[in-house]
């Protein structure tokens, strides 16, 4: 049996009490059952993920947490999908908990009622990293997160954006809409997190040589629509439906340095960010890109590709199975955010995703959801999954 002091449970009943009643449940037996776990009652910090159809019962849910488990603190999110151990739930009715018995003093729940400091306090909590929970809808969600990120020593943030097609909400020892929350680390919380992108070049990585807000007049030199189209292998004579319809599944890959493109051209890299070609103009012969885009970066066009996407999955927990061994350290729990549109059919089988991270890592306490853009360090990315492994000495 693995152990682990992480402890996970997940239900998708469609009544919210029975699928809580059986997580609840889960987690009582695997406290029992794992040499390695903690008492129930040890645990401080829980993690509540929840689809959709269980948002308007989000406050009871949180009540009935707090009653059985009085002495944790819980953060987590609503997602259209929400996954756990070799397991997804898209559009389903469904719950995943997991809990942590962390020192009280390593961790920090935090929010716009109780932000985190802007500097490190003598004596007080430092956060070395941190969790984070937002709403798509937040202004000037892009500016904040580089100045949550700065709040922490390392400057990494990892999680994502709420996701629900009725409201969202947020929980961070209440349930809260709008803004950012989450749960900060101290230094001695180990953790080890990688980027998978979702997308694969289809050219060349071009250097964006003329740009106006999110208009791309000019790459290399030459014009923006003439480069993707010769980079698809079509023609500049094709009409203007048939461009749009090709550049409708079309996406640009957005790096502000040109070293990760350069060491890996067959994928994309953490540095990397995907946005939708949302606009263009044929007799001007540019592209509008669904972000602003910087005279100088370097872009590449991409298509999405559910197999090259899978693979990378695989690689990104190998590299932190790998990680582990080298620093004679084991996994204890970890956290996957994916981007909704990763979730459900778009590897043409249900739980692959889900299944990829548990063939490598095992059978590792694991909950998360499938966010509307996900969080890596201080940017906001689309179409990539985020896996963060907790750690401990072996």
């Amino acid at each position: 049996m693995s152990i682990s002091p992480f402890i996970a449970a997940h239900d998708n009943n469609p009544d919210w009490r029975t699928a809580l009643n059986h997580c609840l449940e889960q987690l009582t037996r695997a406290a029992k059952a794992d040499a390695g776990a903690a008492p129930v009652a040890e645990y401080t910090l829980g993690w509540c993920y929840l689809t959709d159809p269980f948002a308007d019962a989000a406050e009871v849910i949180l009540a009935e947490l707090r009653q059985h488990l009085p002495g944790v603190s819980w953060v987590g999110t609503v997602g259209i999908g929400i996954a756990a151990s070799g397991v997804e739930y898209i559009d389903e009715p469904a719950i995943a908990l997991m809990l942590a018995p962390m020192p009280r003093a390593s961790f920090r729940l935090f929010s716009g009622r109780q932000p985190l400091p802007m500097t490190p306090e003598a004596g007080a909590f430092n956060a070395h990293t941190a969790l984070v929970h937002a709403d798509g809808t937040t202004p000037d969600l892009q500016e904040l997160l580089p100045e949550l990120a700065e709040r922490t020593a390392t400057g990494y943030l990892f999680g994502g954006l709420s996701s629900a097609r009725t409201h969202t909400l947020q929980i961070a020892d209440a349930v809260l809409t709008g803004g950012l929350s989450g749960v900060a680390f101290a230094e001695d919380v180990g953790l080890l997190s990688r980027v998978t992108q979702g997308c694969q070049p289809m050219g060349p990585a071009r250097r964006v040589t003329r740009a106006e807000d999110n208009t791309v007049l000019t790459l290399d030199g030459q014009p923006a629509l003439a480069c993707v189209l010769q980079d698809l292998g079509l023609g500049n004579d094709l009409a203007v439906e048939e461009m749009a319809e090709a550049l409708s599944s079309t996406l640009v890959g957005l790096c502000r340095s040109s070293d990760d493109q350069a060491s890996t051209p067959a994928r994309f890299g953490p540095d990397t960010l995907v946005r939708h070609i949302v606009g263009l103009d044929p007799r001007a012969r540019v592209l509008a890109i669904g972000d602003e885009v910087e005279t100088g970066a370097q872009l590449t066009f991409c298509r999405r590709n559910p197999e090259a996407a899978l693979e990378d999955v695989r690689r990104i927990a190998t590299e932190i199975r790998g990680e582990l061994k080298a620093g004679k350290q084991r996994a204890t729990g970890a956290i996957y955010v994916s981007c909704v549109g990763r979730g459900g059919p778009h590897f043409g089988a249900p739980d692959a995703e889900m299944r990829a991270i548990r063939d490598v890592l095992g059978e590792l306490p694991l909950v998360g959801f499938f966010a509307n853009g996900e969080i890596a360090r201080d940017r906001l990315y689309g179409y990539t999954g985020v896996l963060s492994v907790f750690t401990m000495a072996a």
